[in-house]
């Protein structure tokens, strides 16, 4: 393992992910279970899930973080707001909000800003933007980045996880735009712990992923492997 990732702890990192459409009940109880086993640092669950989390998860260390916009964007800020409400009301406490693409191309900023300044500013929960990066320009993603920041988002998160997934240069790019001021999530085909750790040293502070409980078994493996 190298040097580099020794210390990295990446469990407390880990957004505990299941944004299959076909999703259970049963299989939400079991990653809000998983969540709380290993300390994850939160789970991240469709908005009709969001109670049932809530509850599973009532005075316990991982939060409630559920998708908004997802997965397109497109969804009119209106609507946007309404869902980001009704799941605040439900018990998140962390919105990841998929941001307008087509306005970011369009150059339609102020737009952008407000949508998401009005986000943040009624709900008073943790924001992340999801930027979609795979699907910008890198003008583009320093453009989305500063509005977003500017609006008040908590993190900056690469990626859906539908149109491909993150990648250390978006990354490096994202923490050289953020400059520290605010958290980058990684998120989008993380299937290794090299892969994770690769994130994390490229500057991602939280990681969106399904495969948390594999990641950690991984993690297990190679220290077994350093140590002997």
């Amino acid at each position: 393992m190298a040097a580099d990732y020794a210390d990295i702890d990446i469990a407390p990192l880990i957004d505990h992910t299941l944004l299959n459409p076909l999703a259970t009940p049963e299989q939400i109880d079991k990653l809000c279970q998983e969540a709380d086993r290993y300390q994850f640092a939160a789970v991240c669950v469709y908005p009709i899930y969001v109670r049932q989390a809530a509850e599973l998860l009532q005075r316990k260390n991982p939060k409630v973080c559920t998708v908004i916009g997802f997965p397109s964007g497109a969804s009119t800020s209106t609507t946007k707001l309404y869902e980001a409400r009704e799941a605040v009301e439900n018990g998140a406490t962390e919105l990841d909000v998929v941001i307008n693409l087509s306005w970011v191309k369009a150059g339609k900023t102020d737009q952008l800003n407000q949508e998401i300044a009005e986000i943040c500013e009624e709900t008073g929960q943790t924001v992340k933007a999801i930027l979609e990066t795979t699907l910008l320009t890198d003008a583009e993603k320093r453009l989305a980045a500063e509005i977003c920041m500017d609006a008040g988002a908590a993190y900056l998160k690469t990626s859906t996880g539908w149109n491909g997934g993150a990648t250390v240069a978006d990354v490096k790019l994202l923490k050289e735009v953020a400059k520290e001021r605010i958290g980058i999530k990684a998120s989008g085909g993380i299937l290794t712990i090299e892969q994770a750790l690769d994130l994390v040293v490229a500057g991602a502070t939280r990681l969106g992923t399904s495969r948390g409980v594999d990641l950690l078994r991984q993690r297990d493996n190679l220290d077994i492997e350093a140590k002997g």
